[in-house]
């Protein structure tokens, strides 16, 4: 009774809604966070590449994005590996929604403009058990460093003029 008085309650205060922890999201996000950590500091602008990432392939408002950020942030922190989440995107991505994933994680790796050796082999695990190939992982790679350095170049040539 008390849940669902809880539920009604959330409902009519528009409280975000509840994340069910099979959903894969989460597993996307406890992965973004694992990449974060890799190097030991998570900074400001991955964590600012990491949310932009998710509201737009998820396209979530803001009170969404925030929900299940908590969500993912909290099952990271309670894993163990990486297997528990490359398992359950495994079974709910199709190939190339995996192949997609690992390169949205090489644009949160570059988001600080450095890629530690860290970085570089947790996206190998994690490409690994999500059974993407060494060849797309690491054209994926290239187009976030490409992807990088052209928004650095634009950035110049506007201080510039």
């Amino acid at each position: 009774m008390f849940e669902r008085f809880r539920a009604f309650l959330e409902e009519l205060t528009g409280s975000a809604a509840r994340i069910d922890k099979g959903d894969p999201r989460v597993a996307v996000i406890g992965l973004c966070f694992q990449v974060m950590e890799a190097d030991g500091a998570v900074r400001t602008s991955e964590r600012r590449k990491m949310r932009a990432v998710i509201k737009e392939h998820y396209q979530l408002d803001d009170a969404a994005l925030n929900a299940l950020v908590e969500a993912g942030e909290t099952a990271e922190s309670e894993a163990i590996d990486f297997f528990q989440f490359t398992s359950e995107i495994k079974r709910h991505l199709s190939e190339e929604q995996r192949i997609e994933l690992v390169g949205k994680l090489w644009e949160i790796v570059y988001a600080d403009g450095l890629r530690s050796e860290m970085e570089d082999h947790v996206i190998w695990r994690i490409a690994d058990l999500l059974g993407v190939s060494g060849r797309d992982r690491v054209l994926k790679r290239q187009q976030a460093a490409a992807k990088i350095n052209a928004v650095e170049e634009e950035n110049e040539a506007q201080q510039e003029s």
